[in-house]
């Protein structure tokens, strides 16, 4: 991967802090910022002849792949799509003209009064032990990918290089089996959605091209996770599953992307870019170039696999702790991005954490100010595990 730049002297560029993807992620469930973590930067596959792909061998069929019918995507979910956001929502104040991430929802799901207070009063702090899962996934993360700079000045570049990012994992994917933080960007009940892909991986198993979804978090403590934190991981695993899925579908509305983000289709890229993009297998000059590709490729790629998976590691050793294979539930999925965006749309004030789940509280840096934690009930916490380190 290369992480992006630009000159201070152009008034008219995007000034770029370079960051791991994974400290990004840490941003984003800070709520500070809801771009994409890895449109800064163009993925290749690593140079390492001692690659973990090699010693899992994996089987790789390349075969044609399965297209999502309409009838299976969640694009029936009775909401709001011809509607915009309130003008005091949320999505307006504090996401306008930027996508809601993946971690936006399951804030949201964890509790929507955090998520409240997190954006009207600014993000959670960074912690030692979320330090160490930034640590932890940055090294997974160069297992597999390496980083290549290229320089960057308009939004539109910015754009470019996230959807070359999985162009080229994508191309990882089906060459050797898996790939890691993949970017995606889809458009889920009238609203844009991003999110990073921990990992996805060809199933070994023969005439089956269903690639599956895994995510790993790492803990401080050598002990497994609640049940609203399992809860809430998986909520995770199925909102990518759901993006994945409808961009196979060919859901991509092209037309509103750039309108809505203000980008010009027909924006010249930058020549590092023209230079990536013939690398990668094409030849593209303009930001639609680019997407058009990033379509094509999407066409290509079978559904993601129903059977989704949660990773939990020690972070003191990396042993792991324990795995959730689950099953990728539609209706409980519909439901729960119902709500969250009930939330974001101004449909809804915040609701606080449920009494059974007021244990959270004690690990939130809002508890001091919150109603639900002072009114007498917060402080009967049952004795719970530390949160999850890496969660979006």
């Amino acid at each position: 991967m290369a992480s992006s730049s630009s000159e201070d002297q152009n008034p008219h560029h995007i000034p770029i802090k370079i960051i791991s993807d994974d400290e990004m992620a840490l941003i984003e469930a800070a709520f500070a910022f809801a771009s994409t973590r890895s449109c800064s930067a163009i993925r290749s596959s690593s140079s390492s002849s001692k690659s973990p792909l090699h010693n899992n061998a994996l089987s790789i069929t390349i075969a044609s792949k399965r297209r999502l019918s309409s009838g299976s995507d969640i694009e029936d979910l009775p909401t709001r799509k011809k509607k915009h956001p309130l003008p005091d929502s949320f999505l307006h104040r504090f996401r306008n003209k930027r996508a809601l991430s993946i971690t936006d929802l399951t804030s949201t799901e964890w509790c929507q009064k955090q998520v409240e207070f997190s954006l009207l009063l600014g993000g959670r702090k960074v912690n030692q032990a979320m330090r160490a899962g930034i640590a932890r996934h940055a090294k997974l993360e160069e297992e597999v990918l390496k980083r290549l700079e290229v320089k960057v000045k308009y939004k539109e570049d910015l754009w470019a290089l996230k959807f070359l990012n999985f162009i080229n994992g994508v191309n990882q994917l089906l060459f050797e089996g898996l790939t890691r933080e993949l970017p995606l960007v889809g458009f889920v009940e009238g609203t844009w959605m991003v999110g990073v892909l921990d990992e996805i991986r060809i199933p070994l198993e023969e005439n089956d091209n269903n690639p599956i979804i895994i995510d790993t978090k790492t803990r401080a403590r050598d002990t497994l996770p609640s049940e609203p934190q399992r809860r809430n991981g998986r909520l995770q695993l199925m909102c990518y599953k759901y993006l994945w899925d409808n961009l196979v579908a060919d859901n991509f509305p092209s037309n509103s992307f750039f309108t809505y983000f203000g980008l010009n289709p027909q924006h010249n890229l930058c020549e590092d870019l023209k230079v990536l993009s013939a690398d990668s297998g094409f030849s593209a000059s303009t930001l639609d170039d680019v997407v058009r590709y990033y379509r094509n490729t999407c066409r290509m790629l079978a559904p993601a696999h129903d059977q989704l998976l949660l990773r939990y590691e020690y972070q003191k050793d990396h042993s792991l702790l324990g795995e959730d294979k689950f099953t990728y539930d539609h209706d409980w999925l519909k439901d729960q991005i119902r709500s969250c965006l009930e939330f974001w749309l101004g449909d809804q004030e915040a609701t606080y954490t449920p009494e059974e789940e007021r244990w959270k509280c004690r690990y939130c840096q809002f508890a001091a100010i919150c109603p639900a934690y002072n009114d007498g009930k917060g402080t009967m916490a049952p004795n719970s595990n530390d949160l999850n380190i890496k969660e979006g």
